[in-house]
């Protein structure tokens, strides 16, 4: 961060999964305005708690605005302000995801064959990092175990 600018954090939204490629054509655009003398992004992080997501670093948003036209992935930038440091806090604040999940608990399944799908949780895991669940909207209640960061609390248990 330069002395005599004060900065902001933007959040641009990008596909799922698609935020390393969206960092990678940031950097390489803001590096090619930077050798022009443009102003430019000062830094891009690529958050792993937070899927379709890249957060950067710029003046204003206007040059935020100019250097992901067009970029690949990119759907566009959250709000129409920065965000704080206290913002980015509660958003980045690591969550062990063990301790959210409870035998009981409604679940959603966000990867695997079943995604989508709604489930309970039977049993966790804590050790393996997985859960056990069954899955709410079949005929036959099989139980069936997936990774933890698999699965997202919808509700708390009956």
């Amino acid at each position: 961060m330069e002395d005599d600018h004060r900065t902001q954090i933007w959040g641009v939204r990008t596909t799922a999964g698609q935020e390393d490629l969206v960092a990678t054509l940031l950097a390489e655009r803001s590096k090619r305005r930077l050798e022009k003398g443009e102003e430019t992004l000062y830094s891009i992080i690529v958050p792993p708690q937070v899927r379709g997501y890249v957060l950067v670093e710029a003046i204003d948003e206007v040059t935020v605005r100019r250097i992901i036209t067009g970029v690949p992935h990119v759907k566009g930038i959250i709000g129409s302000r920065g965000m704080s440091v206290d913002e980015l806090d509660a958003m980045l604040e690591s969550k062990p995801i063990l301790d959210e999940l409870k035998p009981g608990a409604v679940v959603k399944l966000v990867a695997g064959p079943f995604k989508g799908s709604k489930a309970k949780i039977l049993r966790v895991d804590p050790q393996k990092e997985e859960v056990t669940v069954e899955l709410l909207e079949t005929a036959v209640k099989i139980p069936i175990t997936v990774e933890a960061e698999n699965v997202r609390v919808l509700t708390e248990g009956e």
